[in-house]
């Protein structure tokens, strides 16, 4: 048979193939190890090379022209296959949904939900700023040094240089202190504020991703010392662990925006070979805290000599896998519906204190 023929009776074939599994079947006896092109390409190894320079081109061709008949036709099956299955199938949408799975709360909402109770009861509002900030906002105005790790690329994510804005660089935020930064610039003390949501830093393993959640508090006043901020994270710890054992250790630390800076540890004991929250058998570190700096107060526009304040920050997947028993950071963004319908919160436990912030 010469490649003219093939090429009409193939043609033809294609087209009169009216299922995809039809057309699959062509495609096959042309193009498949046995098929009638894939004979024709193989016999070019043999030919000479004056053969080869007047006939290659012709196979080729034939190749080309069947394999773009073939997707055509296949792009026209599975269109009309799908315009049958819109044209025939339906879907009751006022059936009952007894029986479908049920959506359930990330466990990150609910914690978050649960801490916004809390510092509510406390009198604090909820902050939020943008993800994308600027290196001013980020940096700088918090006192961070231009040889401060926390700017090294390695741990910050920055966008290119010709996406800056008033000669600043911009970054996904590595901290929601931003916010802080904004509220002390935009509004008069005095100021109670909490800053949730979305972080982005470099780093990815078991306790640490790309991106998280973070909680950050800010309280400028009057007359406010070390001593408002202890209390302040010692019933925030007890209301959201529901517990009254909770007990903090404070150590000395440092931030480049708080200074005397503390880290915190909360005491935990031992139960059954795990570790639970209360007592003092060993000591956990969950938050970072500190008077505020008196040079971010001033580069926010206000006298240090006036107005002083303290902040804390901690991430709220952490908090919700100390809480709730998890034990891989990395799982809380995996999508895995199993892992969800295991730890995931019924939409109508809305936490409030009177009955309760965890389910």
């Amino acid at each position: 048979m010469d490649i003219e023929t093939l090429q009409t009776d193939l043609m033809a074939a294609i087209g009169s193939a009216d299922t995809l599994e039809a057309l699959e079947a062509v495609r096959v006896s042309a193009l498949g190890k046995q098929g009638s092109v894939s004979a024709l390409l193989k016999t070019m190894g043999g030919m000479s090379p004056e053969e080869r320079q007047t006939q290659g081109p012709i196979i080729n061709g034939l190749r080309e022209s069947i394999t773009t008949a073939l997707t055509a036709k296949k792009a026209d099956l599975e269109t009309a296959e799908l315009n049958r299955r819109l044209a025939t199938e339906r879907v009751d949408m006022t059936l009952p949904a007894s029986d479908v799975p049920r959506g359930t709360v990330h466990p990150v909402s609910q914690v978050m939900d649960e801490l916004a109770e809390i510092f509510a009861d406390m009198g604090f509002a909820v902050a939020e700023g943008p993800e994308i900030e600027d290196d001013w906002h980020n940096f700088t105005a918090l006192n961070i040094p231009e040889t401060h790790p926390a700017r090294a690329m390695h741990d910050t994510f920055y966008f290119p240089d010709d996406m800056a804005r008033d000669g600043q660089k911009m970054v996904l935020r590595t901290h929601t202190s931003p916010v802080q930064i904004r509220t002390m610039t935009s509004q008069e003390p005095p100021i109670r504020i909490i800053a949730p949501g979305r972080v982005y830093r470099s780093d990815s393993d078991a306790t640490h991703t790309p991106m998280f959640h973070q909680i950050e508090g800010l309280v400028i006043d009057k007359g406010i010392h070390l001593g408002h901020l202890k209390w302040t994270l010692e019933t925030f710890l007890k209301a959201y662990f529901e517990r009254e054992d909770v007990v903090l250790r404070l150590r000395p630390s440092y931030f480049p925006f708080t200074e005397p800076s503390v880290e915190v540890d909360v005491g935990y004991s031992v139960i059954n070979g795990k570790r639970v929250i209360g007592g003092a058998e060993g000591w956990m570190e969950v938050l970072g805290s500190g008077m505020v700096h008196r040079k971010v107060i001033e580069a926010c526009g206000l006298d240090p000599d006036v107005w002083q304040g303290f902040a804390f920050g901690t991430g709220v997947d952490r908090l919700a896998m100390l809480k709730y028993g998890m034990d891989d950071l990395r799982a809380f963004f995996d999508g895995d519906n199993r892992w969800l319908q295991h730890y995931g919160f019924n939409a109508l436990d809305v936490p409030t204190l009177s009955g309760g912030v965890g389910a």
